[in-house]
């Protein structure tokens, strides 16, 4: 056997490999010796259309693997308190919003999630403004029947990023790792959430019982 078959089927064994992964990491990285393995089997052999093939099929997944690798790193620092959301946003479309638009209503199935970018995006029940570049609309990803829990409003215009559920959940799938800390990140915000209702229910008690004690009066 001469080594340009050798080469030919170590190449094709990398490929069947590739495609038998069920996570997006170990695929792009069998693609890519695969990719390796097909140019010097392309080279020796002569078949110059498998050399072109490869020679372009190995940036474009050594780029996707990059950018699987830096979305994991990334999601993993926000989910330790380092509230970074550029990892996700080459997976988002921009658009622009007006005042007045509404982007979800409480009580709507959740669809999509979104980054503000510019302008001012406000929850109308809490009456506070997303902080720009912070993730909104998440927790009807996890929430039962994708219901939204508040209503996004914009009150000012501005651009906001965009990405479905069907995306997210795409992601979500084809790399666990990247499962792993998105749920850490979105638990870590409903502690957030819990935690500011329980100061709100904790004012509500001080109030109702200095209320009840009414004026104290000198005697």
């Amino acid at each position: 056997m001469s080594v340009p078959e050798i080469l030919g089927y170590l190449a094709t064994a990398f490929n069947i490999a590739a495609y038998s992964m069920r996570t997006m990491i170990p695929l792009r990285i069998l693609a890519i010796i695969s990719n390796g393995v097909f140019i010097f089997y392309g080279a020796t052999a002569g078949v110059y259309p498998v050399l072109i093939l490869h020679a372009i099929l190995l940036p474009l997944n050594s780029y996707r693997l990059r950018q699987m690798l830096r979305l994991v790193a990334s999601i993993k620092n926000a989910s330790l308190g380092e509230m970074q959301t550029e990892w996700l946003q080459p997976f988002m479309a921009r658009r622009r919003h007006k005042i007045g638009d509404v982007l979800f209503r409480r009580g709507d199935v959740a669809d999509e999630m979104y980054i503000p970018l510019s302008g001012r995006f406000r929850l109308a029940e809490l009456g506070v403004d997303v902080p720009m570049g912070q993730m909104v609309g998440e927790l009807g990803f996890l929430a039962p029947g994708n219901l939204r829990t508040q209503t996004l409003e914009c009150v000012a215009d501005g651009d906001a990023l965009a990405i479905s559920y069907d995306d997210l959940r795409q992601l979500y799938f084809q790399n666990p790792e990247f499962g792993f800390y998105f749920l850490r990140l979105t638990t870590g915000r409903l502690f957030e959430n819990l935690g500011r209702l329980e100061g709100q229910v904790a004012t509500l008690k001080r109030e109702a019982a200095a209320a009840d004690l009414g004026p104290v009066h000198p005697d």
